[in-house]
């Protein structure tokens, strides 16, 4: 088993241009500094009927970020787990392969955290209007942390991830559903 831990921050926002700001930052942290190696991050916005859609994401194809290049990171897996029916936006769908992807990456993300992390997760997401999730590795917990300035509560809790399962996993689910395309 090659298990690796993560940590993931959860930033609650009263608007979403905050959560956004938020999540440039990091990015930014990744691209244009070079000090973030591995992140995935997904920005999620709930609007006056209460739905929850997935507003931006950025997966990072290394470790179990982006994974099978599906673009299906652990943020995203986090959120369709907490909200099975969340919109997925056109823009976070870019290579994406299939529902199946998606299923296979959530039901990891979600196994890899206490049921009592899930819930004081969920908990924490319903009370805000926006958030950023954001899935790193340990040695980059204290850069992302600092990155979320403008969220009013941050939350950090921890993710175990049998990797090569779920690439595995992943690469099955993708390897299906690709069959008889270009």
């Amino acid at each position: 088993m090659a298990i690796d831990t993560f940590v993931v921050f959860t930033g609650i926002y009263s608007d979403v241009e905050s959560a956004e700001a938020d999540y440039e930052t990091i990015k930014d942290l990744h691209t244009e500094h070079g000090l973030l190696d591995a992140y995935d991050a997904a920005v999620i916005a709930r609007n006056d009927k209460g739905k929850v859609k997935i507003t931006k994401k950025h997966e990072t194809p290394t470790r179990a970020g982006g994974i099978m290049g599906g673009g299906v990171g652990l943020a995203t897996g986090l959120v369709v787990a907490l909200f099975p029916f969340a919109g997925i936006g056109a823009a976070a769908l870019t290579g994406l392969t299939g529902g199946a992807a998606i299923g296979a990456v959530a039901g990891h993300a979600a196994a890899g955290m206490s049921r009592s992390d899930l819930k004081d997760l969920g908990e924490e997401l319903d009370a805000g209007t926006a958030a950023v999730i954001v899935v790193g590795v340990q040695d980059s917990a204290s850069r992302i942390e600092e990155a979320l300035q403008k969220a009013q509560k941050v939350q950090r809790k921890e993710m175990k991830v049998d990797t090569a399962d779920l690439e595995a996993d992943a690469g099955e689910d993708s390897e299906g559903e690709s069959k008889g395309t270009s």
